[in-house]
C-alpha cells in the first residue's frame, strides 16, 4: 500500500511540475491601441487558441508615445506588429528586427482629398498642402512622390507637407487639401463627420504601386538563435493566426472581443464592428507567411525615397519563413 502511495504521490508531483512549465509566457506589443486592427491577437486570446499552445501571452497596446521598435530593443516585449518601413529603417540603424509573419496581406494606407480643394487625380497635388504622418508611417507617402516626381519643399510645382497629428481635422477644417487616412479608421471619421464619399477623391497605395507591407510581426534577430525561443515563436504565430482566419470569419465576434479588451473604454461598437470588415479585407489571403514578392515591392518603395530614402541598400536577413514553415505544416 505504501508503495502505491508514492507512486501516486510521484505521479501527482510529475502532473504538477508539467503543469508549472507548460505555459510559456509571451509578450505582444502592439503598433496602436486596442482596436479591430489586432482583432487577430485578442480573439486567440479569448478563444483559448494561445492557451491550447502552451502559451501565456501579455497583450501591451500602443499609443502615441509608444515606439514598438524600441519596446522591443529594450526588451520590453517578445515580438511587436510594426509596419516594415519602421522595421527595415531600424534595421539599417542596427536593430537587427526580422519579419517572423505576415498576417496582413494588403495595405489599408490611403490619402483623402476633398474634390473642392481642387483634387481629382494625383496631377492636381502640386501647389496643395498634404497632411502625412510621421514616425515612420511618412515613408510611403515619400516614395509615393518621388515616383511622382513632386518635390515635397513647398515649391509651387511641388506640395506642403503638414505634419498630421492622429485624426482628419486638417481636412474637416480645409487646412489641407488632402489628409492620411487608413480604410479601416480614419476614413470612416471623415464620413462620420459629414462629408459623404462623392465629396472626396480617395488615392489607395496598392493602387499607385508603392504599398509597403503593414502589420508584421517581428522579434530580434538574436533570440531566433535560441531554439526554445525559435519554439515558442512556432506556436505563437500558428495560435495568432488561427485567431486571425476566426475573426475574419466572425467579424462581429471579433469586434465585441475587441471591446472586452479595450479598458480604455474609448471604442464604440459601430466604429469597432465596420473597422473589422474592413480589416478582413487586409488579412484575406495571408496564411501569415511572408509574400517575397511583397517584401520586394516594399524595399523597391523605400530605396526610391528621393533625396532622403528610408534606406539606403537592400537589407539582408531582414525575413525568414522558419517560423511559418513550422507553424503552418
Amino acid at each position: 500500500m505504501q508503495k502505491i502511495t508514492t507512486l501516486a504521490a510521484g505521479a501527482a508531483l510529475g502532473l504538477w511540475g508539467a503543469a508549472l512549465q507548460a505555459a510559456d509566457d509571451v509578450t505582444l506589443q502592439l503598433k496602436w491601441v486596442t482596436q479591430a486592427q489586432f482583432a487577430g491577437y485578442y480573439v486567440a486570446l479569448d478563444k483559448g487558441f494561445y492557451s491550447e499552445e502552451d502559451l501565456n501571452v501579455t497583450i501591451k497596446p500602443g499609443g502615441p508615445d509608444i515606439a514598438p521598435t524600441q519596446v522591443l530593443a529594450g526588451g520590453g516585449a517578445d515580438v511587436t506588429v510594426e509596419w516594415m518601413p519602421a522595421a527595415l529603417a531600424a534595421r539599417e540603424k542596427g536593430l537587427n528586427m526580422v519579419n517572423i509573419a505576415q498576417p496582413f496581406k494588403s495595405s489599408g494606407m490611403m490619402l483623402t482629398c476633398r474634390k473642392d480643394a481642387g483634387v481629382t487625380s494625383t496631377a492636381d497635388f502640386a501647389g496643395k498642402t498634404l497632411g502625412v504622418w510621421f514616425f515612420g508611417n511618412e515613408f510611403p507617402f515619400l516614395s509615393w512622390m518621388s515616383k511622382l516626381d513632386i518635390p515635397t519643399d513647398g515649391s509651387d510645382n511641388g506640395v506642403t507637407v503638414l505634419k498630421q497629428g492622429f485624426n482628419v481635422d486638417p481636412l474637416l477644417q480645409s487646412q489641407a487639401a488632402c489628409v492620411s487616412t487608413m480604410t479601416y479608421n480614419e476614413y470612416w471619421q471623415v464620413i462620420d463627420a459629414g462629408l459623404t464619399p462623392d465629396d472626396l477623391t480617395v488615392f489607395k497605395y496598392e493602387d499607385q504601386g508603392v504599398a509597403t507591407l503593414e502589420d508584421g510581426l517581428y522579434v530580434l534577430e538574436e533570440k531566433l538563435a535560441d531554439p526554445a525561443f525559435e519554439d515558442k515563436m512556432v506556436r505563437f504565430v500558428r495560435a495568432s493566426m488561427k485567431g486571425w482566419k476566426y475573426a475574419e470569419e466572425n467579424p462581429d465576434e471579433a469586434a465585441e472581443i475587441v471591446l472586452d479588451n479595450d479598458a480604455s473604454g474609448a471604442q464604440t461598437e459601430k466604429h469597432q464592428k465596420r473597422m473589422m470588415g474592413e480589416i478582413a479585407k487586409l488579412t484575406a489571403g495571408s496564411n501569415g507567411a511572408l509574400d517575397p514578392a511583397d517584401y520586394e515591392r516594399t524595399v523597391a518603395s523605400l530605396l526610391a525615397g528621393g533625396s532622403d530614402p528610408v534606406i539606403t541598400k537592400a537589407p539582408e536577413g531582414a525575413w525568414t519563413h522558419a517560423i511559418t514553415d513550422k507553424a503552418l505544416n
